[in-house]
């Protein structure tokens, strides 16, 4: 009989130790959610260490990105093809397909890859939202930057031909990085504007909503 009473209290206690920690893994699992539930933070990264490029501001980060790419571009594309596309328009349209395309399924991928919350890269970005349509978009928008860059390349050495009194010489070319810095020039000029209209157009809701 003792033994009966020893076997059931030795199962009670592993019963309600079991009990126990049952309930401080749902407590934890619980808070965690808490914790989580209401940030828009992805699930996939908030467990992530702060690596090098976590700690880049996100300006420095974006300008990079972005600069990288439209250089690599210029060096694959317009170097690279330069000897078989030779009429100017053609390679401007060339040029703002692949940016375009390079911008669609590259650069605004790694916005959103590298964002820490969902959206906080958004402002670095002409259309954020993946959509069927912002792809030709992106290609329009591509060709409508490249055309402003030859556009700056051409005023440059016209102004140097004038100031040297020269006719004809190309005193500034096409290379990787001066394309770069230009193509990204314009694109944060068209994104800022963008921005501010997105801003100016938000605070004149909240004003008539306030009313």
């Amino acid at each position: 009989m003792s033994e009966n009473k020893n076997t059931n209290k030795n199962q009670a206690s592993v019963t309600n130790g079991y009990d126990l920690k049952t309930d401080a893994v749902d407590r934890l699992v619980n808070a965690d959610k808490k914790t989580y539930s209401g940030s828009k933070i992805d699930p996939g990264k908030k467990y992530r260490s702060k690596g090098f490029i976590d700690k880049i501001p996100d300006p420095i980060k974006a300008l990079f990105i972005k600069f990288w790419f439209s250089g690599a571009v210029c060096f694959f594309i317009y170097w690279g093809l330069g000897m078989y596309i030779w009429d100017t328009l053609d390679m401007m349209v060339v040029l703002g397909i692949v940016m375009g395309m390079v911008t669609d399924v590259l650069v605004n991928n790694a916005f959103h890859f590298f964002a820490v919350t969902k959206g906080s890269n958004d402002k670095w970005m002409m259309f954020p939202k993946r959509k069927f349509w912002t792809f030709f978009a992106n290609i329009i928008y591509g060709f409508i930057i490249v055309y402003l860059v030859a556009s700056t390349y051409t005023a440059l050495n016209a102004l140097l031909n004038t100031v040297s009194g020269t006719d004809g010489t190309v005193y500034v070319g096409v290379e990787p990085i001066l394309f770069g810095i230009l193509y990204v020039a314009f694109d944060m000029l068209f994104i800022g504007i963008k921005n501010l209209t997105l801003k100016i157009i938000s605070d004149a809701k909240k004003k008539v909503d306030s009313k």
